[in-house]
């Protein structure tokens, strides 16, 4: 059985229907079932087990993972992150789980200049010290989150940044769903650690110039500091602090280790990754 940690997010359910699409079961976990369960398809739904748990309750963690020997380790990111996870891993390892796929972050580093990479490192070296096979993903930037910037686009017609000209790897929450289910379902490919971009790494201001195109319409990208965009995110934007420190970050991270595309989606799934203009011609409606 394999348990999926995470079920309600974008890159938990992607890696539900790719299961699914493969003919593989699986065991959702999710504080509610039933609203992770409206979101499923039937064909997702005839091959999934949804069960209550929590990953602040270890006693629900203890009866989700019975019979299972496989995990899928997907959390958002967040101030509780790094206990929940290890919750999860430790209630997992106790219950005879012997391969744990987790999805990480590119720079889960101990001096990383990113806090929650940082809290990546210590939840990996965590994973690694179970004795349990241990599959790393470490995803770039999600292209679903650029859906955040919707409102800002839709209203004014602006992108706000601190990245200058720098470059963002972007992948689809979709294809990191593929590679997990290749992970979980052949043997052969756990135990190592792959990097997951889309194609093409895109600085804000072309980003900008294809939605702009895409829309027919202009749209602007308008280059801040970082304390600028902290300030933009809390007060405008509505971000807890957190979250704006942290996207703040990433984008400063960008800027001092450049970006480039892997081919390891491609290697590991056998197509090319999913496209940015591809993502946002589905949801261009979200930006008109």
């Amino acid at each position: 059985m394999i348990v999926i940690m995470g079920a309600g997010g974008a890159t938990g359910g992607a890696t539900l229907r790719s299961l699914a699409a493969l003919g593989a079961t699986s065991r959702a976990l999710s504080r509610d079932p039933a609203r992770l369960t409206a979101g499923l398809d039937d064909r997702t739904l005839a091959r999934t087990e949804t069960l209550a748990a929590d990953a602040a309750d270890p006693d629900s963690l203890r009866a989700a993972f019975r019979g299972a020997h496989q995990l899928f380790l997907t959390m958002a990111n967040g101030p509780h992150q790094v206990r929940h996870e290890l919750n999860a891993i430790d209630a997992a390892v106790a219950g005879g789980v012997q391969h744990i796929v987790k999805v990480s972050a590119p720079a889960a580093e101990a001096d990383s200049p990113v806090a929650v990479s940082r809290g990546h490192h210590l939840i990996e070296e965590h994973l690694r010290s179970c004795g349990v096979r241990t599959t790393i993903l470490r995803p770039y930037a999600f292209m679903q989150k650029l859906l955040l910037l919707a409102p800002g686009i839709a209203a004014a017609g602006v992108v706000h940044g601190a990245m200058g000209g720098a470059r963002c790897n972007y992948v689809d929450a979709r294809d990191i769903g593929d590679v997990a289910a290749e992970v979980l379902t052949r043997p052969e490919l756990g135990g190592d650690t792959y990097p997951l971009t889309g194609g093409r790494a895109y600085s804000h201001p072309e980003l900008t110039a294809l939605l702009g195109e895409l829309l027919g319409r202009p749209v602007r990208y308008l280059d801040l500091t970082p304390a600028e965009l902290h300030t933009h995110l809390t007060g405008r934007a509505g971000m807890p602090d957190w979250l704006a420190a942290h996207v703040v970050e990433i984008q400063q991270l960008a800027v001092v280790r450049e970006e480039s595309p892997d081919d390891t989606f491609t290697r590991l799934v056998g197509r090319a990754p999913r496209t940015l203009e591809a993502f946002l011609g589905e949801h261009l409606h979200r930006f008109r």
